[in-house]
């Protein structure tokens, strides 16, 4: 093994957090499948380019991934708001249309009126 083991396995743990395969996460932060094999078997180090990237694509905590000081995301409320959008963008109207019914349905629950914080 190289490197700074700990952080190879803080990326795996960040991959677990995100539900994401190998396969899958590799592809977002555009490296090969067999160099991210190669980082969660500790044969490779994380470089700080690998570490920007993951930070800036899911909203790792860059201090985290480096040192393991700090919570694991920075903005967990912003990572989950991306990643709505990016799924509703995703649907047909009639299912976002369905989507915005049910938010607000769960408003209600809440006791907030659609429009108050």
């Amino acid at each position: 093994m190289t490197g700074d083991t700990a952080v190879n396995r803080r990326v795996i743990e960040a991959r677990h957090a995100l539900d994401l395969s190998q396969a899958k996460f590799a592809e977002t932060i555009r490296i090969s499948k067999g160099y991210m094999a190669s980082i969660e078997m500790g044969i490779r180090r994380v470089n700080d380019r690998i570490i920007k990237i993951i930070s800036m694509t899911y909203g790792v905590n860059e201090t985290w991934l480096k040192s393991g000081r700090g919570k694991m995301f920075d903005g967990a409320d912003d990572f989950k708001l991306n990643q709505v959008v990016s799924i509703f963008k995703k649907l047909d109207p009639l299912f976002q249309d369905y989507v915005i019914k049910q938010l607000a349905l769960l408003l209600e629950l809440q006791g907030i009126k659609n429009g108050e914080k």
